[in-house]
Formats: C-alpha cells, sequence, structure tokens
C-alpha cells in the first residue's frame, strides 16, 4: 500500500468516526445543561426544569427511562420521569426509580414461577424433606463448633448461665427524694428524679422486673457524692459496700429484693 491510499484511507476513517459522533451529541438545551466539564448533552438526556427559582438556578438531568412499563408514557409524554416540584413540594412529588423495586419471588407457584415444583430444594437428599432436616449445631457427623471450643473451668455457658446486668441507682438520684421515704427504681422514675436505664444486653429483665443496683457515684468535680437524706428505705436487687454505708449512715435501710419474683428477702 503506497503512502498515498494510506492517507486517504486515514481521512476516510477520520471523517467516518466525525459523523458517527456527531450523531450521538445534541447541541445544548435553553437551560445550559452541562455533562461533565463540556457543554454537551447526550441525545436522549433533555435538561429539566428548575426545580424552584427561589432555590438557585439548578438544573437536572432526566435520564432515559429504561422500564418497559414506561416507555409508552414517556413517548406519549416526555415530561414522565422528570423530577419537578409538585403540589406538596420536590420531596412529595417523588417516586421510585425504574427497576429500583422488585416483587417478591413466588415459589411453589408453577414452572413458569422460576421457582415452581420444588421451590429450589431439588427432588432428593435430606435437605428436600418437609421439616428441619437437621438439628441445630448439626456439622453432617463431624465434630461440631460446640464440641471444639475449649470449656472454662468456672465458667458455665448456655441456657441459665447468663451474667446479670444492673441497670445503676445512684445515691446522687436518692438525695432527690424525701427523708424517711421509701426509695425504688419506680418510684424515682414516677417522680421525675432519673430517666429510663437503656440496657441493651445481659441478663436484665426477669419477668417483667428490672434488675437495679444502687451504688456509689462522683459529681462533676470528681468528688464522691455524700447521701444527705436521713432515714430512707431504698429496695433493689444489690447494693456495693459503699452504698451500704452512707445509707445506714444516715438512719436509713437497704431490702434486697428477690431477681425473679420481686418480693422482699428477709436479712
Amino acid at each position: 500500500m503506497s503512502r498515498r491510499t494510506a492517507l486517504a484511507l486515514t481521512a476516510v476513517l477520520a471523517a467516518t468516526s466525525l459523523v458517527a459522533c456527531s450523531a450521538f451529541v445534541a447541541p445544548l438545551s435553553s437551560h445550559g445543561a452541562f455533562v461533565g466539564r463540556s457543554a454537551v448533552a447526550q441525545q436522549g438526556i433533555q435538561a429539566a426544569p428548575s426545580l424552584s427559582r427561589a432555590h438557585g438556578a439548578l438544573t437536572s438531568l432526566s435520564m432515559k427511562v429504561f422500564d418497559w412499563k414506561r416507555r409508552d408514557a414517556r413517548a406519549a409524554d416526555p415530561t414522565v420521569g422528570v423530577a419537578t416540584e409538585g403540589e406538596f413540594g420536590f420531596l412529595g412529588n417523588l417516586s421510585p426509580a425504574p427497576g429500583s423495586q422488585k416483587k417478591k419471588t413466588r415459589k411453589g407457584r408453577g414452572i413458569s414461577a422460576g421457582q415452581g415444583a420444588t421451590c429450589g430444594f431439588g427432588m432428593r437428599g435430606q435437605k428436600s424433606r418437609s421439616g428441619r432436616p437437621t438439628r441445630a449445631g448439626f456439622e453432617g457427623g463431624q465434630m461440631p463448633l460446640y464440641r471444639r471450643l475449649p470449656k472454662y473451668v468456672g465458667r458455665p455457658t448456655g441456657p441459665g448461665h447468663n451474667k446479670a446486668n444492673y441497670g445503676l441507682l445512684k445515691l446522687s438520684v436518692l438525695n432527690k427524694c424525701e427523708a424517711n421515704s421509701e426509695a425504688t427504681y419506680e418510684s424515682c422514675l414516677a417522680a421525675g428524679h432519673m430517666t429510663k436505664l437503656k440496657i441493651s444486653k445481659g441478663c436484665s429483665v426477669i419477668r417483667g422486673k428490672q434488675l437495679v443496683k444502687v451504688i456509689g457515684c462522683n459529681d462533676a468535680d470528681g468528688e464522691p457524692v455524700k447521701l444527705s437524706v436521713q432515714g430512707l428505705t431504698v429496695k433493689a436487687h444489690a447494693f456495693t459496700a459503699s452504698a451500704v454505708e452512707q445509707i445506714q449512715a444516715n438512719g436509713g435501710k437497704c431490702v434486697l429484693l428477690n431477681p425473679v419474683t420481686g418480693a422482699d428477702i428477709e436479712a
């Protein structure tokens, strides 16, 4: 191939590429929408009107709707799918994007549904049978995980061996109670001396009763809080030694509660 022929072929290919590119490029819209940093809008993308003049001269691009259920409506009305400000504002006029919501697969409703007949469980084998085929923790006959792990002496595991997670009733809350009165978690909560205890894990509630422990605390300066109320009868499921010392020093009484029944435990 001669040099002249190669140059002519290169020119023809360049012209063909330029024509092909111009077919996919449209002029700027009246709103001056930009794609990236160039003032070019792709074919099939139209600039939506400004959402609100009060929010500034903002423009948005509405991409081509690829949902086959909405193509006819988009062809009949070009404003379908364009973000506009409706009767209840911009947020009240939003709708799910096409293809973002998928219906739940209906199993066992015929082979045309995609998961008919065996519903994806196959025709044979233990896992295709009705009911629970194996018990929890079963690993096909090999040594299961709960038997492979070491067991620690003095640290029992399993049901009934959960660590009690108490809600804390501080002495600063008891200072807000009246003298010679009975103080419990429920009474302090009803009087507005404290907020509801928020415990996210552990054994904290037994038969609807919150496990409460009375403890000492420090003030904003880091100094221990002194109990100033006299003659308090405090009822809780547990007490710290410092709390018991201060309550009894002020002529009060500490009453333990049964964590199961909630009744007083006689000393």
